[in-house]
């Protein structure tokens, strides 16, 4: 049995989001051919997501000062915490689907704040001589990238979503990486139930191989 986090960063219910519309589809076809695997789901816009603030940072500084967690304030302790249980979560899963809209060229903020909770050093990655490196490689982890554009920016200069997700997840070592990319919806929306309807099949399709 394996375990996949959907991890989702939307404010538009599904009937009106064209990303979790197309993401549905996937999970029903996944459930299909995976019916032992356990799914667990993430809202970053509604789960309370540990920031990284004042707290956080003087707390990490403190223990990089080699001092003891339990000598920490009670608010650095707490949130320290929260992140390192969101690592282990994201650590000791198998797949992760990540489901967004673009923002101005990139994910909301909400979806890098909680990027920023997995990425742990000793739990996702460590510090070598030769640079960073991975902890999640070798396990055969996969990600997979549902993302809606109201544009055509894909693969173009402009886009700082998927490729980005891509690359941080390669740092944290989850070198199988997929995405289906619905682009265009704003752009001509007189296709945008032809751009929705491929990108149901290639999910579909990528559910039965996930």
């Amino acid at each position: 049995m394996k375990t996949l986090l959907f991890i989702t960063c939307n404010l538009k219910p599904k009937g009106q989001s064209r990303s979790l519309t197309v993401a549905d589809e996937f999970l029903k076809k996944y459930a299909e051919f995976n019916p032992d695997d356990r799914i667990e789901f993430i809202d970053t816009y509604r789960d309370p997501i540990q920031r990284f603030d004042e707290d956080v940072l003087s707390g990490m500084e403190k223990l990089n000062c080699g001092m003891a967690f339990a000598s920490l304030t009670q608010n650095e302790q707490i949130k320290l915490g929260k992140i390192w249980a969101s690592a282990d979560k994201f650590a000791e899963a198998d797949r992760y689907v990540f489901v967004t809209p673009m923002w101005n060229l990139s994910f909301p903020a909400e979806l890098k704040m909680y990027l920023d909770t997995i990425c742990v050093v000793g739990k996702t990655f460590i510090y070598t001589g030769k640079g960073p490196v991975g902890l999640l490689g070798g396990k055969g982890k996969k990600c997979l990238s549902i993302h809606a554009s109201g544009g055509f920016h894909y693969g173009t200069p402009f886009d700082f979503s998927v490729p980005y997700l891509k690359t941080l997840m390669k740092f944290i070592g989850v070198d199988d990486f997929s995405s289906i990319v619905i682009e265009g919806v704003d752009a001509q929306p007189e296709r945008a139930e032809e751009f929705v309807a491929h990108a149901v099949e290639r999910a579909r399709v990528e559910a039965a191989v996930f």
